[in-house]
């Protein structure tokens, strides 16, 4: 099918472009998203009558994207989750949480803006992008830890996926696991 674009999408084309895309993406996301028009003689009338309002409404939309990137680019978020010792979470971070945790700290973002292409699964520093405009694109930093502590030492740069990162180099010597094991010992022999 082909249609107009009324707003500039990624990886297709520019407002005012006449794509040909297929039509479930058409019909169940540009055109009830008022992304785009059916290519006919009508719409591109209608079109050209309205392009200066578009036109003016995208700058509107990406100059109120843009006071939003200033005061987001490059801020850093705490996520607090359970996590194991090898750094491994019990859950996930997804698209979901990382707006939730952005709008809580004052920003509006919906999860559709945050581009995450799978779910973060281990605890550390991960940077994440967040389209706020098709045009204006922000990188902020996640740090992913067990507690607030956590959090701050990572951010100092230090790496939390070992046992004596987590309890400390006084880690009982006896919970090591070459003490679970004779090294001398030969094999299929019994002690």
């Amino acid at each position: 099918m082909e249609v107009i674009l009324l707003e500039r999408i990624s990886r297709l084309g520019q407002m005012g472009d006449t794509v040909k895309v297929k039509d479930g993406f058409a019909r169940n996301f540009l055109l009830p998203q008022g992304k785009a028009l059916r290519a006919n003689e009508a719409n591109k009338k209608k079109f050209e009558g309205q392009r200066a309002q578009l036109e003016t409404r995208n700058l509107e939309r990406k100059s109120e994207a843009q006071q939003i990137a200033d005061q987001l680019d490059g801020k850093s978020f705490i996520v607090v989750r359970s996590a194991g010792e090898t750094g491994q979470l019990y859950g996930s971070v997804s698209t979901r949480d990382i707006s939730e945790i952005v709008t809580a700290e004052g920003f509006t973002v919906s999860r559709n803006q945050v581009e995450l292409n799978q779910p973060i699964k281990t605890i550390g520093l991960t940077n994440v992008a967040i389209a706020l405009h098709p045009e204006v694109e922000v990188t902020i930093t996640l740090n992913i830890a067990r507690t607030a502590d956590e959090a701050e030492r990572q951010a100092k740069g230090e790496t939390l996926t070992t046992a004596e990162a987590i309890y400390g180099e006084d880690i009982n010597d006896n919970a090591r696991p070459d003490n679970f094991f004779d090294p001398n010992a030969e094999e299929g022999e019994e002690a």
